[in-house]
């Protein structure tokens, strides 16, 4: 049985950081592309960052670029999230997800729909 569960999430200030971690089991992490969504409340689920099976290709939309960093130690079967200058926007639950897969174009991937496994979420509050 696939399980991701997610930790790390709480309250922060604006300006602050927070690093959410993504444990995994039932699969070998180094076979799976990883990632992180979030969703507000009232929006859709949108994508946070992708990465490869190696480690070596990441994904950002604009609105993290810069702020958030993505990595992965196969290793350990674990995911993470460092999440610096916190904006209130960044109010979300955010999800671990898997998928079997190696693409070369991410903006495939930005359907929640194209992940097969999903964690519950941990949730981050940023206070302006």
């Amino acid at each position: 049985q696939v399980q991701l569960v997610e930790s790390g999430g709480g309250s922060e200030e604006s300006g602050g950081s927070l690093r959410l971690s993504c444990r995994v089991s039932g699969l070998i992490l180094h076979d799976y592309e990883m990632g992180w969504f979030r969703q507000a409340p009232g929006k859709e689920r949108e994508a946070v960052s992708f990465i490869s099976k190696s480690g070596l290709g990441t994904y950002y939309p604009d609105s993290v670029k810069g702020r958030f960093t993505i990595s992965r130690e196969n290793a350990k079967n674990t995911l993470y999230l460092q999440m610096n200058t916190l904006k209130p926007e960044d109010t979300a639950m955010y999800y671990c997800v898997s998928r079997p897969s190696d693409t070369t174009t991410w903006s495939s991937l930005l359907s929640p729909t194209r992940w097969n496994y999903w964690g519950q979420g941990t949730q981050v509050t940023v206070s302006s």
